[in-house]
């Protein structure tokens, strides 16, 4: 077993006890809920007479059902608005902050607790939301949790878990012009496939990350769970700590010193010790697109999409699948493949730096005939942010819708969904079957900058062709 590593000594620190099962009882020092998986947990807890002991440690927002063009109350959405009306009911009753929309600090759950400075290293942390893994960009371990877990932390403050093996994934060198942190986590996952990561932590390592911004890092930690991994951290470093610093829940004073000098010590140490150890080259990664119904069914843009006797047999069936889904050929290349829709947002890219990055590209450029374009800022703050920079005008100049906070389309659990078999390039985290709201839709996962590639073309493009 790993020995010596952030995740290790994070465990340890947590650690309340052992459980008769042999699972650990872990303490979790920030839990994170939001509209659709706390309502049935507060009712158990109602069910069994059970409080909430620690409400400061739980922050609430709602995100997945709110639509991003009429935010105004009641929600259409008669279900929208039941589901607003309890978290706003149990956060009351219960005595838990609730970021509401309007409020100036709503948005997706994994957007908003670092934006404050809630999300630290050398934390743990749980989320009914399987993308809670975006936190572990800053050092701490984050776990996204069921319903009935939910319910756990809320009355005890701790979960019972297994400890996880740890693999250290290492990427080293320069990104190419074109290449984001989204090709390198979806580079990832091809390679070591949807179910790779079964039972492990992932510590993402090597110069590559080090050279990458906070916002970059939390891309890829968002899919560790794509990759079948519980969680994926980055050890914490100066660059995590210039972000945290004045945030608004961050130490002040001279608690800033004694918490950055904790946070040093539970960096994995230099002889740690791995359960396995996986290394990349950064120049060796492509701008990635996904084809299929799985993020681990994704190609460099300049590949064709795979045929079944070049895939492992274990892969073939899948593979099938995917062709008859998405109606696309094996062996065709997948640039020039036509889109509908195009997607920029979600908490894998809808945060500040995505949208500059986006618009660079969409700047003096026009959305092709025919497509559907719309960005969806991750926060009322991103949103704020981005207008005073003037990012919605380059945007809307374009042809581009600008929305309000929320996960959009990245889910459709709201009113922004695909219709029929509408093929989507789309900057969120999953292509499932019937991910975006309906049950033919397709969807082709890649960075921002591709999908403004896609967006401009009208079908799938290479955005290294505008690069000098």
């Amino acid at each position: 077993m790993s020995k010596g590593t952030l995740f290790d000594k994070v465990w340890q620190t947590h650690r309340v006890g052992t459980l008769p099962s042999g699972q650990t009882q872990l303490f979790i020092g920030l839990h994170l809920i939001h509209e659709v998986t706390s309502p049935q947990a507060f009712a158990m807890l109602r069910e069994r007479d059970l409080t909430v002991p620690f409400p400061e440690r739980t922050l609430a927002t709602v995100d997945h059902i709110v639509p991003t063009e009429n935010q105004a109350r009641p929600f259409s959405d008669v279900l929208a608005e039941e589901m607003i009306q309890a978290l706003e009911d149990n956060c009351k009753q219960y005595g838990i902050r609730f970021n509401n929309v309007g409020s100036g600090r709503q948005g997706i759950v994994h957007v908003i607790a670092p934006e404050q400075g809630l999300t630290q290293p050398g934390m743990t942390i749980a989320c009914g939301d399987s993308h809670t893994s975006t936190h572990g960009a800053f050092g701490a371990i984050a776990f996204g949790i069921g319903t009935s877990q939910v319910r756990d932390v809320l009355a005890s403050q701790t979960l019972a878990m297994n400890k996880l093996k740890v693999r250290r994934i290492e990427v080293n060198g320069q990104l190419r012009p074109g290449v984001y942190a989204k090709d390198v986590i979806l580079h990832i996952i091809r390679k070591l496939g949807v179910k790779g990561g079964v039972g492990y932590a992932y510590e993402y390592a090597g110069t590559t990350f080090e050279q990458m911004t906070m916002e970059e890092r939390m891309t890829v930690c968002n899919m560790s769970i794509e990759g079948g991994a519980r969680c994926g951290y980055i050890n914490p470093d100066q660059t995590t700590y210039d972000y945290i610093q004045g945030r608004e829940f961050a130490p002040k004073g001279e608690q800033w010193q004694d918490a950055v000098a904790w946070w040093d010590s539970m960096r994995s140490d230099a002889d740690a010790e791995y359960d396995d150890v996986v290394v990349f080259q950064a120049e060796e990664i492509p701008p990635t697109i996904t084809w299929g119904i799985t993020p681990g069914q994704g190609i460099g843009v300049d590949e064709a999409i795979p045929t079944p006797e070049s895939l492992p047999q274990s892969d073939r069936a899948i593979a099938e699948e995917a062709y008859h889904y998405m109606q696309l050929s094996p062996g065709k290349p997948i640039q020039g493949t036509k889109v509908d829709v195009c997607f920029i947002g979600s908490c894998t890219n809808g945060r500040l730096s995505d949208l500059r990055e986006a618009a660079k590209f969409a700047q003096g450029r026009k959305v092709a005939n025919g497509i559907k374009a719309f960005v969806v800022p991750g926060s009322e703050e991103v949103k704020r942010q981005a207008e005073a920079e003037g990012l919605d005008k380059v945007f809307t100049e374009a042809g581009f819708e600008w929305r309000n906070a929320g996960c959009s389309m990245c889910l459709a659990m709201n009113p922004d969904k695909l219709e029929g078999d509408q093929i989507s390039a789309s900057s969120s985290n999953r292509n499932f079957k019937g991910r975006q709201g309906s049950s033919s839709g397709r969807t082709l996962l890649m960075s921002p900058a591709m999908v403004v590639a896609a967006a401009i073309h009208g079908t799938v493009a290479d955005v290294r062709n505008w690069i000098d």
